[in-house]
């Protein structure tokens, strides 16, 4: 589809989601020196990045171990603290985060999920694999933007996911 745009159709396709961006206020704040927010849409790039069945349910599989290993070292931090106990994390390093809270110790949570919503940045290298950068717990706040991104592309691309069998992000789940 992008090899039948001519420059000027996909320059209108990125300037109309821009555009899009801007009324809906998706931008973030850009600092200067001088401390002066700048406000500037968000990138959005009309040339995704395609990531076949096959490896995204290898991903999928890694991220819904992960998430779930991090709930459960979370279960025990604020319950049993065996990971202390056995001296694998050294305790200071816990009970010293700014955001351990000690109110919730012995505290049942539903589901025992502490993280409903997590974000982990993900890098590829140049052989393919991929790594984990880091994981948000707290408030990922690229969530929203993959949101808006995902329907800026079902806007600007009508039909191609549906097409091409792109999985809905509401599919998109772990625990």
């Amino acid at each position: 589809m992008l090899a039948e745009m001519t420059g000027e159709a996909f320059n209108e396709a990125r300037s109309t989601a821009d555009i899009s961006f801007l009324y809906q206020g998706i931008t973030f704040t850009v600092y200067s020196q001088q401390d002066q927010g700048i406000e500037r849409i968000f990138p959005f790039d009309l040339i995704p990045r395609i990531i076949p069945g096959s490896e995204w349910s290898f991903i999928e599989r890694g991220l819904t171990q992960r998430v779930t290993a991090l709930n459960q070292f979370l279960y025990d931090i604020y319950h049993d603290q065996r990971i202390l106990k056995d001296k694998l994390i050294p305790s200071d390093l816990i009970f010293g985060a700014q955001n351990f809270r000690r109110e919730m110790i012995g505290v049942n949570v539903p589901k025992n999920v502490y993280a409903h919503i997590m974000g982990t940045d993900l890098v590829r290298d140049d052989q393919g694999n991929y790594f984990v950068l880091e994981d948000n717990l707290r408030s990922p706040s690229g969530v929203s933007y993959m949101l808006e991104n995902r329907q800026a592309m079902k806007r600007t691309f009508a039909g191609l996911f549906q097409r091409y069998g792109v999985r809905a992000v509401a599919t998109i789940s772990t625990c």
